[in-house]
């Protein structure tokens, strides 16, 4: 139910952080949901049956591992991988630094590579690292810090 008033009555645009949570919003009726953790190889059949049931079942990636997995692994009908770029902008649980060299590269290759197989949706932080934060400054300055890093690497 609160997932329903959050969307404002249109079971879309939620973020889960388990595939559990996915199929549960799916049996509900969502049916735009994004998966917020890199697509593992060992959980891609449960991705791929989310991928054909809902209309958009996005998912992470942070490799061009995790790319080269989506496209050795095409949806059926003519579906395609939606795929948002993690980044780490502090967090340092998944993503792929905004700073790093190969973090371009690999958003060009997403953008670029297969768009008939997968296409960028656009770039995800996650800023996790404020949950040790003391005070509401202190989430405040990673949450400018995030948006600084992430609006230069978009402008990049």
């Amino acid at each position: 139910e609160g997932a329903e008033l959050a969307t404002g009555g249109t079971r879309r645009g939620i973020v889960v952080s388990t595939l559990a949570e996915a199929r549960f919003f799916a049996a509900g009726g969502f049916d735009d949901i994004l998966y917020a953790f890199p697509v593992p190889r060992w959980r891609l059949a449960e991705c791929v049956a989310l991928a054909r049931r809902l209309q958009a079942f996005q998912v992470l990636l942070d490799s061009l591992q995790g790319l080269e997995l989506l496209r050795q692994n095409p949806l059926p009908g003519g579906k395609r991988w939606l795929v948002w770029l993690k980044l780490d902008c502090g967090n340092a649980r998944a993503g792929i630094r905004p700073t790093d060299p190969e973090a371009l590269a690999l958003a060009r290759a997403i953008a670029e590579g297969s768009p008939e197989l997968v296409t960028l949706v656009g770039v995800y932080a996650h800023c996790g690292n404020t949950y040790g934060c003391r005070d509401i400054p202190a989430i405040q300055t990673i949450a400018r810090d995030t948006t600084a890093a992430v609006l230069e690497f978009v402008t990049a």
